[in-house]
């Protein structure tokens, strides 16, 4: 049963993958218009710079999900690199549920009061020319987050997959 949940998990952080390829060629599509529009033609849009770090935030925000199960994330290899499969898996399930759980709740519930303060007053861009609705990309702060406690259940299984078929070949070669 773990391991169709994991495969589950894959597929859908497969998914996400495409999704955040997607964004990131919108924002490589955003900024190149925006270089060609300054230096051709002298001209540029706030709206344009701003919707960069708009698509940039989302990209940040919802590739921690993605490079989580992809073991993507940072850590410290040169010492992680040298345990075992199972010393490694045990690691992980540790480092998720006594950090990364915690950090991740803490992060998706604290941020509800900043971005009901940025909804509440309609927090649009100071500049002119800029885009409405910033609340909206704050708002994508407890939603990244929320993705990322829901990928940390399928990291967690993944690595209580891995520990389980290490602990079965341990004993197969014993």
């Amino acid at each position: 049963m773990l391991i169709k949940a994991e495969l589950i998990f894959h597929r859908l952080n497969r998914l996400l993958g495409k999704i955040l390829i997607f964004i990131l060629l919108l924002m490589t599509l955003n900024v190149f218009a925006d270089v060609v529009m300054r230096y051709f033609f002298h001209n540029s849009k706030v709206g344009m710079q701003e919707m960069e770090w708009h698509l940039f935030s989302v990209l940040i925000l919802f590739a921690m999900s993605y490079s989580l199960m992809t073991e993507g994330h940072v850590r410290v290899d040169f010492i992680y690199q040298k345990y075992s499969l199972k010393t490694r898996a045990m690691v992980n399930i540790l480092g998720t549920i006594f950090f990364l759980i915690p950090l991740a709740l803490l992060i998706f519930f604290g941020s509800f009061e900043f971005v009901y303060d940025a909804w509440e007053i309609g927090e649009i861009s100071d500049d002119p020319g800029g885009l409405p609705c910033r609340w909206m990309v704050k708002g994508l702060i407890p939603a990244a987050f929320a993705m990322l406690l829901f990928f940390s259940l399928g990291y967690l299984i993944q690595n209580i997959n891995l520990y389980r078929a290490e602990r079965v070949a341990g004993e197969v070669k014993k």
